[in-house]
């Protein structure tokens, strides 16, 4: 095997593993969480994290074993509803002073998002293939709308979660 397709391997094991993590913990945020808007979003990230898990597998398959990307197969069109909709109901704020899991939910997931964002990026940029730099920048632009998402949440209650829970500079 060259060293462009196992560079391409150990690419496609990393966003593998990635795309793994987040539908864990996605799926288990939509257990853990109280808020039924919360749970919703939480389980369609869930979801969508393992389109991205079984579409990624299926390359990294078909790199291994015939040497090259498999186009034929397309991802999924997602749903960008969850960029103009909040994450949560309007019944947190009667809550924001215990909603300590949704806020560290938030922050999490921003994290992982935008390390998945910095990662596809970095892909993009190293493709040879014009079609594996597109594929890599679609699933960028994807993960950068949950990143947005949730921060654009976590602004949204911010203010509310610290003066309830008296968190002041000082």
């Amino acid at each position: 095997m060259d060293k462009g397709n196992e560079e391409t391997l150990e690419a496609l094991k990393t966003a593998i593993e990635a795309e793994l993590t987040g539908h864990e913990f996605y799926k288990n945020a939509a257990k853990t969480t109280d808020d039924p808007k919360g749970k919703a979003a939480f389980e369609r990230m869930a979801t969508e994290e393992m389109k991205h898990f079984e579409y990624l597998r299926h390359q990294y398959r078909a790199v291994l074993e015939q040497g090259t990307y498999d186009f034929s197969k397309k991802l999924a069109r997602e749903s960008q509803e969850h960029r103009a909709s909040p994450i949560f109901s309007e019944a947190i704020r009667t809550r924001v002073k215990d909603s300590h899991f949704e806020v560290s939910a938030l922050t999490i997931g921003m994290k992982l998002e935008f390390d998945a964002v910095k990662f596809y990026e970095s892909c993009a940029q190293k493709a040879a293939d014009e079609k594996a730099r597109q594929l890599y920048l679609e699933l960028a632009e994807w993960e950068r709308g949950h990143y947005e998402a949730f921060q654009q949440e976590l602004e949204a209650l911010k203010e509310d979660y610290y003066e309830a829970n008296q968190f002041f500079p000082m």
